[in-house]
């Protein structure tokens, strides 16, 4: 026998397949029986067929370092054991989720319009004023529906009370769901027999789904073209860019691909001529989009896109400005703004946050940098951080003076209890942190991934999981309780 599950500690975290006594939890039963079941062979030849099937369906991602600044295709790192979570619990995630997001489409159409928010002092002008994401060319529109965040992936982690908590919200161009379901469909393949003894909600519906949110924001046009705008090959998202666009039946282009005519109309060239787009749903950052607007120096953009979608000509998924809601300190507020829009309270709880540009707060963190960790507010993939109890007195000074020079732009959060899952390390299960990022979609009307993508810290004791930095990831399961 492979994996010994009495062997198998948490250590005290809260573990997503094994109860605090030992045994498995009451929908992860079947699941640890039969990898428990697995012979050292067995489990290996599971482990290989996992790792044929990446290979074949070309699941990779690009890492960039400085001595490959252009990036590395690599080989999607997967584990073979999935998370489970009860049906009913995320039922109760899904409305918080949904609740979450619809607050904060309201939130930046308010901040690009009539900013009742600001006026009335519930969030600070000057968080506003100050954040890097604000994009003053965005004000005045309203987007079909008021939605500018179409989608949206929230990044959940729970602590070692087995509450899930948000962590923060990504909201410019979130990444991962190409991997949720390519995930899945390695598990097909690998363990059919689990499939049988398991009702797992799907997640390959995704596509379908995604495709009517975008097609919603033109009600008027019967049969809408799409188009995937993403900055290259050497994205380190072009994987699930050329995925996405393959499974939506849409055009993936680049910005040079595109044409802006004097009419505001966008098309895309092609070999028959130019064809009419109706929406775009970009992959670049708001200053690459268009270089009449933002960055003149932009070869990645399309010039006349902004002139276009001001005009109603067109699309664009997520809006232009929408990261500002995406801002770290911004975060902060989220309880607020729910409270504020929807006149309910939150149902999901966020980690508390410090902010460093409010000099109690601030004085608390740099008194307290052993034992938190530090985030840059615009930074996103784990970079920039400062994670206390692994840091040397050196790096803490560093990061001591960096908020003193810029507070604005660092937030600190209390080091939390990250939960675990059992995990193939050299044929046997270890446990090892994880988060989860559920994607939200919203258009005329709001659906939600069941589950979503779980990232594992390959490493022991770390709780960087993401996949730039050594993480790899899991299949989620969302699975019947009754």
């Amino acid at each position: 026998m492979a994996i010994d599950w009495k062997q198998y500690q948490a250590d005290g975290f809260f573990d997503e397949l094994v109860g605090p006594r030992g045994g498995p939890r009451r929908v992860a039963g079947p699941l640890c029986r039969m990898l428990g079941a697995l012979d050292d062979d067995e489990l290996q030849a599971r482990k290989d067929a996992a790792m044929v099937a990446i290979r074949n369906m070309g699941i990779t991602f690009t890492v960039y370092s400085a001595e490959s600044p252009g990036g590395i295709d690599r080989e999607w790192p997967f584990d073979i054991i999935p998370r489970t979570i009860n049906k009913s619990e995320w039922e109760r995630v899904e409305t918080g989720l949904k609740q979450r997001v619809e607050a904060l489409n309201h939130f930046i159409n308010d901040l690009y319009n009539d900013q009742h928010i600001l006026n009335d002092g519930t969030v600070d002008r000057e968080v506003i004023a100050n954040s890097k994401d604000f994009r003053e060319q965005c004000m005045g529109m309203r987007p079909p529906e008021g939605v500018w965040a179409h989608v949206c992936g929230t990044d959940l982690v729970r602590h070692d009370d087995g509450k899930l908590y948000v962590l923060e919200d990504n909201l410019r161009v979130p990444s991962g769901v190409a991997y949720m379901i390519e995930n899945r469909e390695i598990m097909k393949r690998i363990f059919p027999e689990l499939f049988e003894d398991y009702i797992i909600r799907p997640v390959d519906d995704y596509p379908t789904r995604l495709f009517d949110t975008l097609a919603s924001l033109v009600p008027d046009v019967e049969d809408p073209t799409v188009a995937v705008l993403t900055p290259g090959i050497y994205n380190s998202a072009y994987f699930e860019h050329s995925f996405l666009a393959q499974e939506m039946g849409a055009y993936l282009v680049e910005g040079k691909d595109l044409l802006v005519d004097d009419n505001d109309e966008v098309y895309v060239r092609t070999i028959g001529g130019l064809d009419r787009v109706h929406v775009v749903y970009r992959r670049i950052d708001d200053l690459f989009m268009d270089p009449e607007v933002f960055r003149e120096d932009s070869a990645l953009g399309a010039t006349g896109l902004m002139r276009a979608w001001r005009a109603g000509k067109v699309a664009i998924a997520n809006a232009p400005g929408c990261g500002v809601a995406d801002d770290k300190l911004v975060y902060t507020y989220s309880d607020a703004i729910i409270r504020y829009y929807l006149e309910q309270d939150p149902i999901l709880p966020v980690v508390p946050t410090f902010r460093c540009h409010l000099k109690t707060e601030r004085d608390h963190v740099l008194e307290h940098l052993d034992a938190l960790v530090v985030k840059p507010v615009s930074e996103s993939g784990g970079y920039g951080m400062l994670i206390g109890p692994q840091s040397t007195k050196a790096e803490r000074e560093q990061f001591a003076r960096k908020i003193r020079s810029n507070p604005r732009n660092f937030v600190a959060q209390p080091m939390l209890k990250l939960s675990t899952a059992p995990t193939v390390i050299d044929l046997n299960a270890a446990p090892r942190h994880l988060d989860l990022r559920p994607f939200i979609l919203s258009g005329a009307e709001q659906w939600v991934t069941a589950g979503g993508l779980t990232r594992v810290a390959l490493v022991e004791g770390s709780t960087v999981v993401n996949s730039s930095q050594g993480g790899g990831s899991k299949d989620t399961w969302i699975v019947d309780d009754a």
